[in-house]
């Protein structure tokens, strides 16, 4: 891959394959575009350290990405199609991708195409965006990247999972806490992240006498930022907003906490004016993210309740119109439970730590010994008392992703290609068993993406 120095060579590239129209790129050589040029691109847009030519990139990517069919789009209007029961029997996976995510948005979209896959999401977690050192608009430029790549055109799916509030910074200061939500979620809309998860479930206070006063400042704040993405919609898009009533790894939710929520947060958002609440709802069922080291490395077997899942996505959908409950947490269970999921109407499922095991697993062991030796020195205080060298190890090197991604991403050719198709068999295992085969009719039925030309960069094709 080259990375351009400047956005003289970045117009240089562009000419050869596009041509503006007005504020608008137009594809006139997309196997050129195809072959070479959209790997320098995104290459440029993630390495670069020149801010006005990665901005430009970034643009160019998106542009290009939208003059080939290909949109960044919210999942709200086929949420409520499976709200309505007019849909259903398959559960959609949303896939963290923590590291080379190019690479890695090229196997997903691969399979999407050759099972014609159409409910399927990207997704970032707050915390990862910090850690895999990804801001919102590079991740982007990375998916719609791929999907031009591979060929891709329809709806993409980008969310931004788990924007958590901290409950000690909300404690200490509840208005800057909520403004930096808020200020995370305006970046990502503004990236096209149409799919926002709303995480307050950080702020139940299991202390209080009732459901309601648990879940007091989870709704509150769920209402506050539901709100606050409305005014921020670009015209014709509803985006989809996910909220959650139990902290993964806590205590399982039940029914009686989802309806206090729901009872709350509607009340609450009634106030802020008319306008489409939550699409799904997660909920604790028993997993924990990445599941549970044991001292020798191996991930504890879970007692996953299903009966949570089920009885939580019933009343979602037949009391309020939701599409039902979210499970997160999942991708290092035993792959003989992922069918459980559509049978029990589970909503979405969320999967990251699963396929970082992978790429771990196919690092060179003097690539992984040094980022083990880094781990050690740079997070030296995350290692516990009791805490062996291979649990601290484990929980500790998704952090790696950040100050190592040129390093991920430079893998030898023989190395990446053994590590993404293991990858690929895994989405495929998982993706067949969620029911997600053959579901582009639907997003054709229900999804109507709108393209969004965000203004373009000064110095590109002037």
């Amino acid at each position: 891959m080259t990375l351009y120095k400047n956005i003289q060579e970045l117009n240089e590239a562009l000419k050869s394959v596009a041509r503006l129209e007005g504020e608008v790129l137009v594809v006139k050589h997309e196997d050129k575009l195809k072959d070479k040029i959209i790997d320098d691109l995104v290459y440029t847009s993630v390495f670069t350290q020149d801010v006005a030519l990665k901005n430009a990139t970034r643009w160019s990517i998106r542009a290009l990405a939208q003059a080939l069919e290909i949109i960044p789009a919210s999942i709200h209007e086929l949420y409520m199609a499976v709200g309505r029961e007019e849909i259903g029997g398959f559960t959609v996976p949303a896939v963290n991708l923590r590291g080379m995510t190019y690479d890695v948005a090229r196997e997903v979209f691969k399979l999407v195409l050759s099972q014609e896959i159409g409910t399927f999401i990207f997704e970032i977690a707050k915390s990862e965006i910090g850690y895999t050192e990804q801001r919102p608009s590079e991740y982007t430029a990375c998916l719609l990247g791929a999907a031009i790549k591979e060929g891709f055109s329809g709806p993409v799916f980008i969310q931004g999972d788990h924007f958590q509030f901290n409950q000690k910074k909300y404690a200490q200061d509840k208005e800057a806490e909520l403004q930096t939500i808020k200020a995370l979620t305006q970046e990502a809309i503004e990236a096209g992240f149409y799919n926002i998860d709303i995480d307050p479930s950080t702020l139940v206070d299991y202390s209080k006498p009732t459901l309601m006063e648990q879940q007091k400042e989870n709704y509150e704040c769920t209402a506050e930022v539901t709100a606050f993405i409305r005014s921020l919609e670009p015209e014709g898009i509803t985006v989809s907003v996910g909220a959650e009533i139990g902290h993964i790894g806590g205590k399982n939710s039940t029914v009686e906490e989802f309806e206090a929520f729901m009872e709350g947060y509607l009340n609450v958002l009634r106030k802020k004016g008319e306008m489409p609440g939550i699409s799904k709802i997660s909920v604790q069922t028993g997993t924990a993210h990445g599941g549970i080291p044991l001292p020798d490395g191996t991930i504890a077997k879970v007692k996953l309740d299903f009966e949570v899942l089920r009885s939580i996505s019933e009343v979602a959908r037949k009391k309020y119109g939701l599409s039902g409950a979210v499970q997160h947490g999942a991708s290092t269970l035993p792959d003989e439970l992922f069918d459980k999921f559509p049978e029990v109407n589970t909503s979405e499922i969320h999967l990251a730590t699963g396929f970082q095991n992978i790429i771990y697993d196919y690092l060179p062991e003097d690539i992984k010994n040094e980022i083990y030796d880094y781990l050690k020195i740079h997070f030296k205080k995350e290692w516990k008392e009791g805490m062996t060298e291979q649990q601290f190890l484990y929980k500790t090197r998704k952090k790696a992703f950040g100050p190592f991604k040129k390093t991920f991403w430079e893998l030898p050719v023989e190395i990446k290609e053994k590590m993404l198709s293991a990858l690929q068999k895994k989405f495929h295992l998982i993706f067949e068993k969620l029911n997600v085969f053959h579901t582009k009719e639907y997003v054709k039925k229900y999804i109507k993406p709108i393209k969004v030309n965000p203004p373009k960069p000064k110095g590109v094709l002037d």
